[in-house]
């Protein structure tokens, strides 16, 4: 499953600060005010950000990102670089990251 940028973004946001922040807020509040279920619901809200977590890191694992930077070595004189992308530049300008994965290893044509 591919995630689009924003969904991403914003369920990183939820699993980084939101759900550990309540987890946080609400078993303070039940120790201070006695509220119940305390251990409960931070168990709970616990859990469901790990398993949020652990989604997010496959899609991440997944992101084939917006192109790859072949880069070639080989060659005496001087080293080759080509970019692919994976979309056109259109489409690249309207996102605020663009990410690129590397291939150090290419072996690109002396052109």
């Amino acid at each position: 499953m591919k995630l689009n940028d924003k969904i991403y973004d914003i369920l990183k946001w939820i699993a980084m600060y939101l759900l550990p922040g309540l987890a946080t807020l609400y078993f303070t509040l039940a120790s201070i005010w006695g509220l119940p279920y305390g251990e409960q619901i931070l168990g709970t809200i616990s859990a469901l950000d790990t398993f949020l977590a652990v989604l997010l890191g496959i899609s991440n694992t997944k992101y084939s990102g917006d192109g790859t930077l072949l880069i070639d070595t080989s060659g005496s004189e001087k080293d080759i670089y080509r970019l692919e992308l994976n979309d056109d530049f259109e489409a690249l300008k309207s996102k605020k990251t663009v990410v690129l994965k590397t291939d150090p290893n290419a072996k690109l044509s002396q052109e």
